[in-house]
């Protein structure tokens, strides 16, 4: 697509919602409508374990809704959305929770049963959080970026009796018990599908759910359809008023806008942003916008192999941007800028927050030249494919503006499907991602995204012991309560990361949700997905 073509079709995207859409809804129509909610979204999952390999975003929406946690987090009101309180807890399948110096105890809910009837036992308990610290990957680093790192500290203590033992003190520990990542499974159900290659029954439950939670997947045609019925018998919180929950992948922004505005469709959720604000304008639908907790989009580069190791090509890379088109043309004010802070303005103890970089082809084309690339050279920016509504033209703008400067960018879009095991290859040049840390503090997110040590999501390859020790730093200083140290720390690593630069953010992206008028009790959580359980329909 260039950027002529584009724009164009940017302009036509109102007329697109008239075209005729693909019925979605037969299905729908067999239950009373109140009791099925209709979703259509961009891209769907393509595993619903969040153990899985490569698990990508909307698995997590089928995870979180189909098992449960120990605790999760109470909601708060902020500008009107009912918004996870990152402080406060509230239980889900335990009853209660005694956290002690060392470590924390958790008493089961003696009702709480798995979907196929199966009781929950601390067994299942310990199993589970047994599986998230061993299958390796994105779960195994989630729960050690908690201190949660050895099936050791997993205790059974009776069937209805579980305790954690803390590694060490670090704040982030309750709050990672709360997270998508140590849900509960039926250990027995999994380990009958278990083998000696799979030891953990991966395979298994790739394609089936064999949690305690509010929901349960009944069919699943990948890149389709996702439909999941109520579990009556769950016992983690109220039970949904909504009894069955139909998922269908419309991949045409077009289609899904006709559908929301024919009322077949309840919720869609990754509509082009023009869309929102036309439909909010409208005013026939519910329109919230919310920005992402902790979370930017972001450019990044390779900064291990050439060119991007440079650190004047990142510097050239970053005035080159084309930072406000894209915060008019892509995404239509709905965003937050995270470029162009004042020159002398000082860095803040907190996450996310503006660099000082602006758009300055001159400069761009000055440090490409000090860094003996006159002539530019060619690479390529990658995208993720499931989220192509914002990524596709984002890039297009990115290839207009970086062609400037001399710098020649082919467009490789890789499916959704694919894209986390590609990102985690750690080998793609040019790239554009987004990232949002689950545990809302500054120090998560550098953890996760510029820890040197084998920091998954550290995708530019990027080493700085000096970064390294800014963050250890304000781990430790945030479990012992040392405020000077903790607030010089975050200082340190913000400061630190913006002078290498190894990825530059863009934006702090909203999550816009579109739903019909009689349909209420939206809630953001940190995973941004949605959660069916508080939905309802008038």
């Amino acid at each position: 697509m260039k950027r002529r073509e584009f724009l164009k079709s940017a302009g036509a995207l109102a007329a697109t919602a008239a075209v005729s859409a693909p019925s979605v809804i037969s299905s729908a129509k067999a239950q009373s409508r109140k009791e099925t909610m209709l979703i259509v979204s961009e891209s769907g999952p393509n595993n619903i374990d969040i153990h899985g390999v490569g698990t990508n975003v909307p698995g997590y929406e089928v995870s979180w809704n189909c098992y449960d946690r120990l605790i999760s987090h109470e909601m708060k009101d902020v500008n009107g959305t009912p918004y996870y309180d990152r402080d406060k807890f509230k239980m889900e399948l335990a009853e209660d929770m005694n956290v002690g110096d060392m470590s924390a105890t958790f008493k089961l809910k003696k009702n709480a049963k798995f979907q196929d009837g199966t009781p929950v036992t601390a067994k299942d308990v310990k199993w589970s959080l047994d599986r998230a610290v061993s299958v390796g990957g994105f779960p195994t680093f989630q729960m050690a970026a908690g201190s949660l790192t050895k099936k050791e500290q997993f205790v059974a203590v009776d069937d209805n009796t579980f305790r954690v033992d803390f590694a060490r003190k670090d704040r982030l520990t309750i709050p990672d018990l709360a997270v998508i990542v140590p849900c509960i499974m039926n250990s027995g159900l999994v380990k009958k599908h278990a083998t000696e290659k799979d030891p953990w029954g991966l395979e298994y439950t790739k394609q089936n759910t064999a949690g305690s939670g509010a929901y349960k997947v009944t069919a699943w045609t990948p890149g389709t359809e996702v439909v999941m019925e109520r579990n009556d018998a769950w016992v983690g919180g109220k039970l949904p008023e909504v009894k069955k929950i139909i998922w269908r992948i419309v991949p045409s922004a077009g289609n899904r806008r006709a559908l929301l505005e024919r009322g077949d469709a309840d919720i869609s959720y990754d509509l082009p942003n023009k869309d929102f604000v036309e439909l909010k304008s409208a005013g026939k639908l519910n329109i919230v916008s919310t920005p992402y907790s902790n979370g930017i989009q972001y450019i990044g580069m390779n900064v291990k192999n050439p060119p991007f190791d440079n650190l004047k090509v990142r510097q050239a890379v970053a005035y080159a941007l084309p930072y406000q088109k894209i915060m008019d043309a892509v995404l239509f004010g709905l965003a937050k800028p995270m470029f162009g802070a004042a020159a002398g303005a000082p860095t803040q103890v907190a996450w996310p927050q503006p660099h000082k970089y602006n758009t300055d082809i001159a400069k761009a084309k000055a440090l490409l030249a000090e860094a003996g690339h006159p002539n530019g050279f060619e690479t390529t920016i990658s995208f993720d494919l499931g989220f192509a509504g914002v990524n596709e033209p984002l890039c297009v703008l990115v290839q207009e503006s970086l062609a400037q400067i001399g710098i020649k960018c082919s467009i490789n879009k890789i499916p959704g499907a694919n894209w986390r095991t590609e990102l985690n290859k750690k080998v793609l040049p040019l790239y554009t991602n987004v990232f949002s840390g689950w545990l809302d503090y500054p120090e998560y997110f550098f953890i996760w995204c510029y820890h040197g040590k084998n920091s998954i999501f550290n995708t530019m390859s990027y080493q700085s012991k000096t970064t390294d020790d800014f963050i250890d730093g304000a781990v430790t200083a945030a479990a012992n309560g040392d405020k000077a140290t903790y607030e010089k720390s975050v200082k340190g690593f913000v400061d630190t990361a913006y002078a290498d630069m190894p990825r530059i953010p863009l934006y702090q992206p909203y999550v816009n949700v579109a739903m019909q008028k009689n349909v209420s009790g939206y809630q953001y959580w940190f995973h941004r997905r949605l959660d069916y359980r508080t939905l309802t329909k008038g």
